[in-house]
């Protein structure tokens, strides 16, 4: 029998990736641990923290090690100092605590960042930027391919501050867990995705509004999701402000951490450093990662009840 030329293609393709399929155990190169400074602050009546921590090889999976002994200071535009104490767990934990009805900054204000560890100073600046409230949240029963039949969805609704250039960062809580995979990491330009899409002023649109439906995977069956929210559920939506830079740097968080393997993997995106907005006094000292940006913060929250 003579095989068609299309057949003997085919053939000549499967076993050519058959022939790709091996499993390796690349030996990278250890590179010195570098300072990561993770200072994501808000205006909530509660503590503040700021995380200090050393890098760690790629295929290591255990805690960051924690970094004590630094001091770490936080001042704004007016001299108002607030001082963030370690909390003595080695850690790398340090924290502000307000006083009764007393919450961390205010909308408009600048801030600087301070942190002296190990004979360096490592400095950053943000702004707090307005954010917008959350108007109400509703529960219905929508079709979508990632949730079984008759499954409830909730939805939250909110507008637009006017006036172009708002960033914010949409987080959601079920039953008071945080939704913060890196698959639920949404992120907003106005009430759209990104600048191009002229959302200013508006609702936020749907693939937003409906972005804090968790998806987990049913523990009897992989390949089915549960129902994101069943009856006596309750869902907490929190809409915090952050500055373009901080925007910019979480959509390359979602980027690196969101990735398929398989052969789409030849194609993403190669790994690499997200962006930082701290930086080293000393142009010739250590390097340093991480971030610091505050937030103001509006939520809401609902408990679903058929």
């Amino acid at each position: 029998m003579i095989m068609q030329p299309k057949t003997v293609g085919l053939i000549l393709s499967i076993l050519l990736f058959s022939s790709c399929e091996k499993t390796i155990d690349p030996n990278l190169q250890s590179a010195s641990p570098v300072l990561v400074v993770e200072a994501w602050l808000n205006n909530k009546p509660e503590k503040q923290i700021i995380q200090l921590t050393k890098t760690q090889p790629y295929f290591d999976a255990s805690t960051p090690a924690g970094v004590s002994g630094a001091t770490v200071l936080v001042i704004d535009d007016l001299n108002n100092a607030f001082t963030f104490n370690d909390d003595g767990t080695n850690s790398g934990t340090y924290q502000w605590t307000p006083l009764t009805g007393q919450s961390f900054g205010a909308v408009g204000r600048k801030y600087a960042l301070t942190v002296q560890v190990n004979g360096e100073t490592f400095q950053s600046f943000s702004e707090m930027k307005r954010t917008t409230p959350v108007d109400s949240i509703t529960f219905m029963v929508k079709p979508d391919f990632q949730f079984p039949d008759d499954s409830y969805i909730a939805e939250f609704w909110a507008t637009d501050q006017i006036g172009s250039g708002d960033t914010y960062w949409i987080k959601a809580y079920k039953n008071g867990v945080p939704l913060n995979k890196p698959s639920e990491i949404v992120v907003a330009f106005d009430a759209g995705f990104s600048g191009g899409g002229d959302f200013d002023g508006v609702t936020f649109i749907p693939p937003i509004r409906n972005a804090i439906n968790p998806i987990d995977a049913d523990p009897k069956n992989s390949n089915v999701n549960l129902p994101p929210y069943v009856n006596g559920d309750s869902v907490y939506v929190e809409i915090h402000s952050i500055t373009l830079e901080a925007f910019d740097h979480l959509q390359q968080v979602i980027i690196q951490t969101q990735r398929s393997g398989g052969f789409g993997a030849l194609f993403a995106r190669p790994i690499e450093n997200v962006s930082t907005n701290i930086f080293n006094s000393n142009p010739k000292g250590s390097a340093v990662a991480g971030f610091f940006n505050i937030s103001a913060v509006k939520g809401k929250g609902k408990k679903f009840v058929k």
